[in-house]
């Protein structure tokens, strides 16, 4: 099961890479075109905009698996053990709670959405929003099983605080430390 969750989410990052390189290429073609032929292609301005939109989703779904999100733990990382079991349960749960209007508010737009043709694709707009369905039902996914975690005593006291320091954030205080010693 675990390797088919990590083929699964390697398949999102490949897609979030395809869908980085087909905007750039319709952006700066269509700019190529419109300044140097003046022409373009319509459907180009379109399509990068969807693309951005499915990026941007396929992108959160991944940085909740590498608990790669924005996060403050000023507060959280000063608390005991029990506090910060507290916080984390409150965090997953209010996630695991929007998630579940995401899923509910896609489910109520579906009709609309299926009705609604983009102006110049063409294609039903369910294509593009119908992203909600997958990014609501995965990340919810992640929560329920961080709650499990939780519930089974399975996480460490630093998994309970949930924020991961930049790579070059730990680099410059290192260097920070060398310089006043």
């Amino acid at each position: 099961m675990k390797r088919a969750i990590d083929l699964f989410f390697k398949f999102l990052e490949l897609l979030v890479v395809v869908a980085m390189v087909a905007m750039v290429i319709m952006v700066f073609g269509n700019v190529v075109l419109r300044y140097g032929f003046n022409s373009g292609i319509t459907v180009s301005d379109e399509m990068s905009r969807y693309f951005f939109i499915w990026l941007t989703y396929i992108g959160a779904m991944v940085a909740m698996r590498e608990g790669g999100h924005l996060g403050v733990d000023t507060l959280v990382k000063h608390l005991p053990l029990a506090g910060k079991k507290i916080c984390f349960f409150l965090s997953e749960s209010l996630m695991l709670f929007c998630n579940a209007l995401f899923l509910i508010g896609t489910w109520r737009m579906h009709e609309l959405q299926v009705t609604n043709v983009s102006p110049v694709v063409g294609i039903s707009m369910i294509w593009v929003y119908g992203i909600g369905y997958v990014v609501s039902v995965v990340i919810g996914a992640i929560n329920i099983h961080k709650l499990w975690l939780l519930f089974t005593g399975q996480l460490s006291e630093e998994q309970l605080v949930q924020v991961v320091e930049a790579e070059g954030l730990k680099d410059a205080e290192e260097q920070l430390k060398e310089v006043k010693v």
